[in-house]
Parts: C-alpha cells; sequence; structure tokens
C-alpha cells in the first residue's frame, strides 16, 4: 500500500463483533501455553511493547495498560479516601495490585487469581507492569476460585476491585459478572466500602453488554456509577462500574482530589487526577440513554457473553 511501512510478519487478530476485527503486529512471542483453564500467549508488539493474552483476548500491553489501570483502581480509592484492605479479584499481571500499592494508607492487599501458570509467566516476562509487587511485604497472593473465596472468607474489605478476564464462554470468569457474584461481593465490602469491575466496550456496536452490567449492579447496590477510558490496544473506549452503599458524586472538586493524590498516594501517575476523575465520570448522552433503558440482569442462568476469540497468524 502506498505511503506504509509494514514491518511485522505475525499477527494477532481480535474478532470485535462478527464484522470487525483489531490486528496488532506481533514481533516476538514470548510465552505460549494452554494451561488448565485459558490459551496464554505473552508477546511483544511493534507499537505497544509486550502484552497478554488470554483466549485470544487481549488483557494488557506495557504501552498503555495506564489507561486500564489507573482508571480501574483510583476512583474508588478516591472515593473511600483512606482505604486500608484491598480484595482484587483476577489481576494476574499484577498492575492493579501495583496501582492500589500506590496508597500509603493501604495496609493489605489480597489477590485472588485461579490460573497459577499465568500469574508466574506474568511474573517473569512483565516485570514493567508489576514492578516487583510480588514480593511487598502489604502483599498477598492467593491462587483460587474466586467465587470459593467469596463464600469462604470471612474478612470485609474497605474496596473490591474485579479485575477480571472477559467473559466468553470457553473462559474461567463468565459466572463473574453475574447477580449472584455481585451480591457474594456485597457481602464483603464493609458498609463505607466500594466495589468497581471492568465492564467492557462502550464502543456503539458492543455497549449494550456494558448497559446489561450497569443494571445487573444496580438491581444489588444502590448507588451505581458508568464511565470509561480509552485504551488503544482494545480499539475502542473500555467501560467500568462502580457501586457502593455510599452516594458517589458525580462531579468531584478537582483541586480536592489533587489534594487527596498528593496527601494519600505516592505518586507516578500517568493519566490520573483530579481533572481526569471529573472527565471520566461524565458519560457522553448517548451511553446514559442506553444505560436508563436497560432492563436485562446477567445472572448465573443467563450470564454475559462476550463475542468470539483471537488468532494469531502469518
Amino acid at each position: 500500500m502506498a505511503g506504509s511501512e509494514v514491518r511485522a510478519d505475525l499477527w494477532m487478530s481480535e474478532y470485535i463483533t462478527p464484522w470487525d476485527i483489531y490486528v496488532h503486529g506481533v514481533t516476538k512471542v514470548l510465552v505460549y501455553k494452554k494451561t488448565a483453564y485459558q490459551e496464554m500467549l505473552i508477546v511483544e508488539t511493534g507499537a505497544y511493547g509486550k502484552g497478554l493474552i488470554l483466549d485470544g483476548k487481549w488483557q494488557s500491553c506495557t504501552g498503555d495498560e495506564y489507561l486500564y489501570h489507573e482508571p480501574l483502581v483510583h476512583p474508588a480509592m478516591c472515593f473511600h479516601g483512606s482505604p486500608k484492605k484491598v480484595l482484587i479479584l483476577g489481576g494476574g499481571e499484577g498492575a492493579t495490585a501495583r496501582e492500589v500499592l500506590r496508597w500509603k494508607s493501604v495496609e493489605k492487599v489480597v489477590m485472588i487469581d485461579i490460573d497459577a501458570e499465568v500469574v508466574e509467566a506474568c511474573r517473569e516476562h512483565l516485570s514493567e507492569m508489576h514492578q516487583n509487587i510480588f514480593d511487598e511485604p502489604r502483599f498477598q497472593l492467593v491462587i483460587g476460585d474466586a467465587l470459593h473465596f467469596l463464600d469462604t472468607t470471612t474478612e470485609q474489605w474497605d474496596v473490591v476491585i474485579s479485575d477480571l478476564s472477559d467473559p466468553i464462554e470457553s473462559g474461567p470468569s463468565f459466572q463473574l459478572f453475574t447477580k449472584e457474584y455481585f451480591e457474594k461481593v456485597r457481602r464483603v465490602l464493609l458498609p463505607d466500602g466500594f466495589f468497581v469491575i471492568q465492564a467492557g466496550p462502550v464502543s456503539p456496536a458492543e455497549m449494550k453488554l456494558h448497559a446489561r452490567l450497569v443494571n445487573t449492579m444496580k438491581a444489588v447496590f444502590p448507588n451505581v456509577k458508568s464511565y470509561s477510558s480509552f485504551t488503544p490496544t482494545y480499539g475502542g473506549p473500555w467501560g467500568f462500574v462502580l457501586a457502593s452503599e455510599q452516594p458517589l458524586a458525580e462531579r468531584p472538586q478537582p483541586e480536592a482530589i489533587d489534594k487527596l493524590l498528593a496527601e494519600k498516594t505516592t505518586g507516578g501517575f500517568r493519566m490520573f487526577d483530579g481533572i481526569t476523575l471529573l472527565g471520566i465520570l461524565q458519560i457522553p448522552l448517548h451511553l446514559r440513554q442506553v444505560i436508563a433503558t436497560e432492563t436485562e440482569i446477567f445472572t448465573l442462568a443467563k450470564p454475559p457473553k462476550f463475542f468470539g476469540k483471537g488468532s494469531i497468524s502469518q
């Protein structure tokens, strides 16, 4: 093609909709393995550095993961103000825990991930993401099933973060986007606690799943807020849903948030500050309209299913 210089011979194709594919040029495959739970790839890309792919779905890349992990973690932490105990469900790369541990008030972080082989591969190959948090005294890793942990723990938490892989039918996570799962989280959340989930894409062709996740959260929590962040390696804006027993301020004061971050965290943010928080909470009209009209609730009997997997080819 005139004016183009193609530099990859290996391509990772992710099926976004039945009509759309997003393709990344891969320069090197670092890890490929079929674990007991999913198909795992860790690759080097030409544009966005090293990336983790599970069951053909991009999880994160070193070049833009902060556009996902910072908004996933810090709105809930800011709304709480001084979280001490944080539970992470999923989060195998360690980047979610990295962001949690920026908060000086945090005394304990527990990360539950079902796939030890994925966690170990990330620990070995994605140090840019985890930045050695696995050795942090405040951090505890539990290899196990999130549902079992929620059913058996007697602890309660200030913040719970659901950083799970997408709910594709053959994967390990599709049950963990349901009303029953959210009810289990509510039981282990302190009365002034906050719960946040990664909640799928919010581009026009795909946003109904996000709207239904918002509606499902509303069936469990009295205060629920949708927001999103554009993450280039996902091919579009990615949604999150924040929930609590407590009211959620939709127009926080940027100066107050910046002061809180300066006092309570170790800093080093790349996209998140007070203005960013104010901005991401103002979702556009078309998404507000879809959320307002959605009635479906995801349950174990009728869980969500993301479209498609990906493939790698020359």
